[in-house]
């Protein structure tokens, strides 16, 4: 199984083990359908891609591995507005690059952004550092989604 576009799988498989968990005909199902059919799955379609490939799965069990996936780093959750949370692989590694989304309320179109202008990186630096200072708070990440209309629905 693949797991995802330079995703190792090995190394998907070491991690879910390494937090006591095994790695299941499902859960591999799970990491298939999000490197087959890209970024920003909802869990429902996750489940129809996943169940191609594992057809006993139940909709509650992928719930409860993306959870899982979530929770130790691999697949990154995000909400887009809709009430429907968003999943894709992680990229602890910064292969993909640090990006953030646009969102188009009207489509629900999502945009991975990550051609930041030196005044914008510049600005996020600055931010960082100050509510770090100003909570004693370390930060590891952030995460920044705009909201509005894409190109298209704009019109």
């Amino acid at each position: 199984m693949r797991h995802g576009k330079g995703h190792d799988p090995d190394c998907c498989c070491r991690r879910i083990r390494g937090y006591g968990r095994r790695m299941t005909a499902a859960r591999h199902a799970v990491l298939d359908a999000l490197s087959a059919r890209g970024e920003h799955l909802t869990a429902e379609e996750v489940f129809k891609a996943a169940r191609r490939l594992y057809p006993n799965l139940g909709l509650a069990t992928v719930y409860r591995t993306l959870e899982l996936l979530t929770r130790i780093g691999l697949v990154s959750k995000f909400d887009t507005g809709d009430d429907r949370a968003r999943y894709e692989f992680a990229d602890p590694a910064g292969t993909k690059g640090h990006h953030h989304h646009l969102v188009c309320t009207s489509c629900r179109r999502i945009v991975d952004y990550k051609d930041f202008i030196k005044e914008e990186t510049e600005l996020l630096r600055r931010t960082e550092e100050g509510l770090a200072k100003k909570y004693g708070f370390r930060i590891d990440s952030h995460v920044i989604q705009f909201y509005g209309l894409c190109r298209d629905c704009a019109r």
